[in-house]
């Protein structure tokens, strides 16, 4: 990672090397934090963030399922994420807001427990290689399971995403990019840290969320999209049977993207290479977040 000038941290941008926090921080301990992953692109019209606003809201949704009172409203949180890419003069580059508890209780009962909020940006690739993006990924069906949604709440909580660093690592130390998960039914649920979408016979498919897996922006920008342009696309519960027979399956996410899967438990997905409605689902999401496809305006917010 490549450090920028400043962090914002409740109100302040602090320097980069001072924006640090006590080792009794109740989220050290047991993860008692949420936050998102947002992306910035350069457009002819400037910086523009992808859905600034609806990461956000759901920020707060997040915070309060987990009962975390935010100081900072929404249009604060979006003011302060303009200022700060300005200040680190990102013309494009990923965000992660982060709220979570730090001093204040050490036990499990967190009531006492300061809230805390920052903003972290800086320059970040292609998640998965530019490799990746381009002739598509390896990936495994992994022995760990998702949560169910009846054990967490369907929101961005740094704890659970234990679950998918158990997924993440597993895969990488067997030789593949990537890991899909299973919710506890055997279903598709998401990738360790993206949703998934099974092209099969002309018309795309994606988990419900009922599965297990959260509610992307990039994956409801994705399906959006590949509506507009005429294809079907239909959420319907998939198994791993699915993801064999698939003519194409790909990735999305803030940090991912829209990344192609050229290969499952080491077989190969179609022809082993990006499909063509992988590839038009990576041109209609790129043309809209460069500012090049105008027909929803609305989901980029200019700094």
């Amino acid at each position: 990672m490549e450090p920028t000038t400043y962090i914002w941290m409740d109100g302040e941008m602090v320097p980069w090397e001072e924006a640090t926090v006590h080792v009794l921080s109740h989220a050290l301990h047991y993860g008692t934090g949420v936050f998102e992953g947002i992306r910035a692109y350069q457009t002819e019209q400037g910086t523009a963030v992808f859905r600034l606003t609806d990461h956000m809201e759901r920020l707060h949704r997040s915070a309060q399922a987990y009962q975390m009172e935010l100081e900072w409203s929404v249009e604060d949180l979006t003011k302060a994420t303009k200022e700060l890419l300005a200040a680190n003069e990102l013309v494009d580059g990923y965000i992660r807001p982060l709220v979570f508890l730090e001093l204040g209780a050490i036990g499990l009962n967190p009531a006492n427990a300061r809230v805390r909020t920052s903003i972290i940006t800086w320059r970040w690739g292609a998640y998965l290689g530019e490799e990746g993006v381009r002739d598509g990924i390896r990936v495994r069906v992994s022995s760990w399971r998702r949560f169910p949604n009846d054990s967490f709440p369907n929101a961005k909580a740094t704890g659970t995403y234990i679950n998918s660093i158990l997924a993440k690592r597993e895969a990488v130390q067997a030789g593949f990019d990537e890991a899909i998960m299973l919710n506890q039914d055997g279903a598709i649920s998401e990738g360790s840290g993206e949703n998934i979408f099974v092209v099969s016979r002309g018309t795309v498919y994606t988990p419900p969320i009922s599965v297990g897996c959260l509610d992307g922006f990039t994956r409801d920008a994705v399906a959006t999209l590949l509506r507009d342009d005429g294809f079907e696309v239909v959420e319907r519960v998939l198994d791993r049977t699915d993801l064999y027979y698939a003519d194409e399956v790909f990735l999305t996410g803030t940090a991912a993207e829209v990344t192609p899967v050229r290969e499952i438990d080491n077989r190969p997905i179609g022809p082993g290479k990006p499909g063509p409605i992988t590839q038009r689902a990576q041109e209609l999401f790129n043309a809209t977040v460069t500012g090049k496809l105008t027909t929803h305006p609305e989901w980029l917010e200019h700094v």
